[in-house]
């Protein structure tokens, strides 16, 4: 598969599996149960857990610019697609402020997630050449 529809597939569905698990949950939210507000990060952190290993595991160098690089346009797609669901056009109206607070910031988990893995990726291919060297 190409390398940019998988990072933008990847993106897509890092928003969908969550958006998904929501409809399912969203009983919690309107009978006021704090359930839903920990089970929605926990769902993000798990796909993006998943499709980051997937990613790294397909690219042989620069582990920390691709994770940095995925982590940036990951979170970018999901912003994207909920500002579009959202805003005051929307069927789902939530002002900005709101969003940003309730919703967005908890996309940077995904930046966190794909950078810290990139990091660990990096430095564990630096040891197992250093150790064949």
């Amino acid at each position: 598969m190409n390398r940019y529809l998988k990072i933008i597939l990847f993106g897509f569905l890092i928003w969908l599996i969550p958006f998904v698990v929501s409809f399912f949950i969203y009983p919690l939210k309107t009978s006021g149960n704090p359930l839903f507000e920990s089970i929605m990060p926990l769902a993000l952190t798990i796909i993006t857990v998943l499709l980051a290993c997937t990613y790294l595991k397909s690219i042989q160098m620069e582990f920390v610019k691709e994770s940095i690089l995925i982590g940036v346009i990951w979170f970018l797609i999901n912003i994207i697609i909920d500002l579009i669901m959202f805003l005051p056009v929307s069927p789902m109206q939530i002002t900005l402020n709101d969003y940003m607070a309730d919703i967005g910031i908890t996309y940077l988990i995904i930046p966190v997630i794909t950078m810290g893995m990139g990091y660990l990726v990096q430095n564990k291919a630096e040891i197992k050449k250093i150790k064949t060297d």
